[in-house]
């Protein structure tokens, strides 16, 4: 009995065994009938062939203005297919010679609005904007932020004027000369026979006894008319406005030259000390006196003017620097004494029966000196 159970199980596991085998081949069978596309996935997909053209790409950085070489220059493979006609070069000799008009990166594929064929010319001319002008003003300590500008920043300008009163026709300042006249009428003269009178003329004497021309007022004392003339000379009146706003700096002080002697912005290399040389205090740097800015045509007309208008004094130009990315143009106020005195609640002092001692006339920076 014992030997026959045994036979029965091994012959239970053989035919266990063998319906594993079948339902694992029905189902390799099945799965690839109805899940045919699984294995294409597997299979790796072509990829189809496409037609590359050669580009031109810098090979290095290059800076705006600079000339361009066949070693700053290289080529790439690029889609055919993604290519517009005329946006990259993919002849490298027709860009060999042209300056580019901006800073460019290394890699960048060059378009024909990055370079121009402009061989004549300075590199500065290349850093203003098309419709701007660059103009070279002279400056101080005070009329420049005490020498902070630099290059890039953005400036307004404020004007001043020193205005007087004009004599229309004569063109010439207020109050005008006055010479004696002496009227028409007639003299007498004694000669050897006798005296003789006759008529003479009217006569204007010039250059001799002037003086400035007054007006006539009634003192209020003795109710009597008395002739007014000025006791000094007139006094100019001050405006002060807002006349250009947003300028660019361009550059300040004189531009360096190059190795050509051609006006450039870079800044000069330093060199190296000699090795065991013995070190030198550097020399103080002389401030700059003239700065250049970029405006408009009809800003740089106004500067000219005001630049002419204050050769002797009569007028002065100060830039006040913006802050970075501020474009706003703000409208102000021209600003007179008058302006000042109501703008700000400043009284006019009055007349009173006591006074300081020492008197002061000038006004001064500082603590004054004591005589």
């Amino acid at each position: 009995m014992a030997a026959g159970g045994r036979r029965s199980g091994l012959l239970f596991i053989i035919l266990a065994l063998v319906l594993i085998v079948i339902l694992a081949v029905a189902a390799f069978f099945m799965r690839s009938q109805f899940f045919p596309s699984q294995q294409a996935q597997n299979l790796a997909t072509p990829i189809p062939s496409q037609t590359l053209v050669k580009i031109v790409v810098l090979a290095q950085p290059v800076t705006r203005g600079a000339v361009l070489n066949e070693s700053e220059l290289q080529t790439i493979s690029y889609p055919q297919s993604e290519m517009v006609d005329g946006l990259f070069f993919t002849d490298m000799t027709k860009v060999v010679g042209k300056r580019a008009k901006f800073d460019l990166q290394q890699g960048m594929p060059l378009t024909p609005s990055m370079i121009t064929d402009s061989q004549t010319g300075s590199e500065i001319s290349f850093q203003i904007p098309k419709g701007m002008v660059a103009m070279s003003i002279p400056i101080t300590r005070l009329t420049s932020v005490s020498y902070g500008l630099q290059p890039g920043d953005h400036v307004n300008i404020l004007g001043a004027l020193a205005m007087v009163d004009m004599d229309t026709n004569f063109q010439s300042k207020l109050p005008n000369l006055s010479s004696p006249i002496m009227a028409p009428g007639s003299t007498s003269s004694s000669s050897s026979s006798g005296s003789s009178t006759g008529p003479t003329s009217l006569s204007l004497t010039v250059g001799g006894s002037t003086g400035p021309e007054g007006r006539a007022e009634i003192d209020p004392t003795f109710n009597q008319p008395v002739y007014v003339i000025p006791s000094e000379p007139q006094r100019p009146r001050l405006v002060s406005q807002t006349v250009i706003q947003d300028a660019v700096v361009l550059y300040v002080g004189t531009f360096p030259l190059d190795a050509n002697g051609q006006p450039s912005t870079a800044a000069p290399t330093a060199v190296p000390a000699n090795q065991g040389a013995q070190a030198t205090p550097a020399a103080a740097a002389t401030p700059p006196d003239v700065i250049s800015l970029i405006v408009t045509p009809q800003d740089a007309v106004t500067l000219n003017y005001l630049l002419l208008a204050g050769q002797n004094g009569g007028s002065q130009i100060n830039l006040v620097l913006r802050s970075p990315g501020d474009d706003l143009k703000a409208q102000t106020e021209p600003v007179t004494l008058q302006f000042v005195m109501d703008q700000y609640n400043i009284p006019l002092p009055s007349k009173l029966p006591y006074g300081i001692e020492p008197r002061t006339d000038t006004l001064l920076s500082g603590t004054p000196t004591p005589k």
